[in-house]
């Protein structure tokens, strides 16, 4: 059990205390409650951490979009998790995530034209393949743990996309989810959180140095290949700028894809709206868009003001961080009618899952292909989709996800 940070703020709900730093708070509290209040009360706001640190926090949908697009004003390259809140990012201006344009821009080209909509859909019968494989134990008829199967579906994807071994994506998903959630007790070394992450990190990057240094000998035209490509200031990167985007990569995609479907039977198991999605095909679209805004699987990004600036009247010194609430950006009721409804046929949809400006997620045409495979195939193969025990949510501040879903369901006659 680790010892939880020190609660300086005040919740505008009832005067109470809160830490949102914590990732209890995410897992097993009600954060949505907490962003629900200072949205009405104090949509921007001050959250100490301790006495001599801490950082803002947005809540608005709109404050939070305007964070994430104004780089100018609002830098990632010195960090973009509070994990790092005080320290600056050693990443900054080499890796895609923690830098600014227009560096951005020149690095994250080549990865984008790889990734577009025709490329994906190029590739969607490889997708599908891996879609069909892990929803086949579900077949069966016994109790499957549809989250984790779900933490193995962007692996499947990027794995091929990026040419790495079958036999070594267990693993990865793995690492990946141990760099998001250090604090799980089902990820977190006996020795403790800082262990935890640094020998994830440690084997992460061990294993891209050597695969990178296999893939220079031989090139194909997978993401790897791509960034061994792709040039800026006049010169190629190197092993050590490839190794750590070929983290961040795998890193994004392995967090983001993968708890949407699971938050989306959580709500929707043993209900009618579940029944209706499943008989409507054509709704697989704003579906999987209102699966994304209902999980909201990122809950934040961080950012560092470059200058004194204000949000909503409220002044931010240059140096300051900002923390952008994207889980509370996508529950904003001036944004979104009825927002704590889920509902399939929600349009527009205006969410913000996949980040805003520069950094929108660059593999958001994979996920939003992957889960339209997965919720087809789902539909059109099961029926009688059933709890079959207690969910079990995963504990981290930065990711809003699922490790346990116990269900069951049965196979439609063809």
């Amino acid at each position: 059990m680790t010892t939880p940070l020190p609660v300086f703020g005040r919740c505008p709900v009832q005067g109470g205390a809160y830490d949102l730093v914590d990732p209890q708070v995410h897992s097993n509290g009600r954060p949505h409650e907490i962003w629900r209040a200072m949205r009405a009360m104090r949509p921007v706001s001050w959250h100490p951490v301790s006495p001599d640190l801490g950082f803002w926090q947005v809540t608005k949908h709109d404050d939070v979009a305007l964070v994430l697009r104004d780089y100018a004003t609002f830098t990632s390259e010195r960090g973009t998790m509070i994990d790092l809140l005080g320290t600056d990012d050693p990443a900054g201006g080499s890796q895609l995530a923690v830098t600014d344009p227009p560096r951005h821009g020149v690095m994250r080209a080549p990865l984008q034209q790889a990734l577009t909509l025709k490329a994906v859909e190029h590739r969607q019968h490889v997708i599908q393949e891996q879609v069909e494989s892990l929803l086949r134990p579900l077949q069966d008829g016994g109790v499957f743990d549809f989250a984790d199967a779900m933490l193995g579906l962007p692996m499947a994807v990027t794995g091929v996309l990026m040419g790495l071994p079958t036999a070594d994506w267990k693993r990865l998903t793995r690492l990946t989810t141990v760099c998001i959630a250090p604090d799980d007790p089902e990820y977190r070394h006996p020795r403790g959180r800082e262990h935890t992450l640094k020998a994830a990190h440690r084997e992460l990057f061990a294993y891209f140095q050597d695969i990178v240094k296999e893939r220079e000998r031989n090139l194909g035209d997978d993401l790897i290949s791509v960034l061994l490509r792709t040039e800026f200031d006049g010169r190629r990167m190197s092993t050590g700028e490839i190794v750590s985007n070929c983290y961040s990569m795998l890193l994004g995609a392995n967090v983001t894809t993968p708890h949407a479907p699971s938050f989306a039977l959580v709500e929707l198991l043993g209900t009618e709206r579940l029944d209706d999605w499943a008989a409507h095909p054509e709704l697989v679209k704003s579906g999987v868009e209102e699966a994304l805004r209902w999980a909201s699987p990122i809950t934040y990004f961080m950012r560092y003001a470059t200058k004194d600036t204000e949000i909503r009247g409220v002044p931010i010194a240059s140096g300051d961080a900002v923390v952008a609430w994207i889980a509370s950006a996508n529950r904003d009721e001036e944004a979104f009618d009825n927002p704590f409804v889920f509902d399939i046929r929600r349009k527009p949809n205006r969410h913000i899952a996949f980040g805003a400006g520069p950094h929108h997620c660059v593999g958001h045409m994979v996920a939003r292909v992957t889960l339209r495979l997965l919720f087809t195939e789902l539909f059109s193969r099961f029926r009688d989709l059933a709890p079959a025990g207690r969910a079990e949510r995963l504990q981290s501040n930065f990711v809003s996800g699922y490790k346990h879903l116990p269900i069951t369901a049965r196979l439609k006659e063809r």
